[in-house]
């Protein structure tokens, strides 16, 4: 199969839908497909796929943009940047499968026929939510698809009538992400003394801020937040007063994730409307106990074994803290073996034969 994964961010961040895409299509590689990126990063070399370059200016330098239809934030402003060169790149009889996860502009620039007519089947992949599919509302009247690939149960049951459907997960690297010993004096963190980790965009859905007054409430223990965003300064703001001398709030690159992650003594994401927690995945891999606002679509991936809190009770969420830390290693076998279900050659095996099922 001649497959095409397109995304603005692609080689440029390492966030949840980048790093999904670029280790699928390596295993797709790997297997003989002949798979290709366009993205708005630099080429990285010796990777398995072919990869061009499309230049996108990043989000970031949009945030203080106006919110107007079609672009409704620093994301939209983002892929409508990257549009442009994608469809200066993009031959549309080159490949038998189109995929990405950014709607609205990217996935019409990949729907539009080769000249002389005809095109590729179409994916769209909910890494970053099924609203266009799901909606009716503005731009989303006009979403199409193929198929499309759901990231959790609650997409799949919303969406497996009316389009051709798959339920494939995220997955994790586990030679990466695995137990070992802390590395904090490269981090600049306390060299003793118990450390949550989170690992997470600075935005409000993401409940950083939950986190933080939970965490001042048990003596002695350092928060540790890895990621970036527009709360960035709100949060360390808080933090300062909640929680002086015992937060950092880091920005490091994804090669150092995984030493980061056995730094930790328990990993925190309470975030409660997210496709696909990547994030749990790969603490899960990492050995770590996991806390977690209680819900349907984060026990379908963490299992029951992890420590919830029920968001509708602050202090609940001050006790799943304190009894992960006290439980600590004890967690490590049950969320390794956990974590094996979601190794990437795996679900790059789901990819390949739903894509293959399409073009029959």
């Amino acid at each position: 199969m001649r497959i095409l994964f397109a995304l603005a961010g692609l080689h440029r961040i390492d966030r949840g839908a980048e790093v999904a895409f670029v280790a699928v299509a390596s295993e797709l590689a790997k297997a003989g497909h002949a798979v290709t990126l366009i993205g708005s990063g630099p080429a990285r070399p010796g990777r398995p796929y072919r990869y061009v370059h499309a230049p996108a200016i990043s989000r970031e330098r949009f945030e203080a943009f106006p919110r107007i239809p079609l672009l409704r934030n620093e994301t939209a402003w983002e892929e409508a940047s990257f549009v442009p060169g994608l469809l200066a790149k993009y031959r549309p009889s080159d490949f038998d499968v189109t995929a990405t996860c950014a709607y609205p502009f990217t996935n019409w620039a990949l729907r539009r026929p080769a000249i002389g007519g005809g095109r590729p089947r179409h994916v769209f992949i909910t890494q970053n939510g099924d609203w266009p599919a799901s909606s009716n509302r503005g731009e989303f009247r006009f979403f199409d698809c193929d198929a499309l690939v759901c990231t959790n149960p609650d997409y799949f049951e919303r969406n497996r009538n009316r389009y051709r459907s798959a339920l494939i997960p995220n997955g994790v690297d586990l030679e990466r992400f695995r137990p070992g010993a802390a590395e904090r004096g490269r981090f600049g963190l306390p060299a003793s003394g118990p450390l949550v980790l989170m690992v997470s965009a600075l935005i409000a859905s993401k409940n950083v801020a939950a986190g933080i007054a939970a965490v001042a409430k048990i003596p002695h223990a350092n928060l540790v937040v890895a990621g970036d965003g527009p709360l960035r300064n709100d949060l360390h703001k808080l933090a300062g007063e909640l929680l002086p001398g015992r937060y950092r709030q880091l920005t490091i690159p994804a090669a150092d994730m995984p030493g980061l992650y056995r730094s930790a003594d328990v990993f925190m994401h309470l975030s409660t409307d997210e496709s696909f927690g990547n994030v749990f995945v790969e603490a899960m891999a990492s050995g770590l106990p996991v806390v977690a606002y209680d819900t349907p679509r984060t026990r379908w991936i963490v299992g029951d074994r992890a420590f919830f809190a029920d968001r509708a009770r602050p202090d609940s969420l001050v006790e799943a803290v304190a009894t992960a830390l006290e439980a600590g290693s004890q967690a490590t076998p049950e969320m390794r073996d956990r974590a094996q279900k979601f190794s990437w050659p795996a679900i790059a095996g789901r990819y390949s034969d739903f894509f293959a099922e399409l073009l029959q």
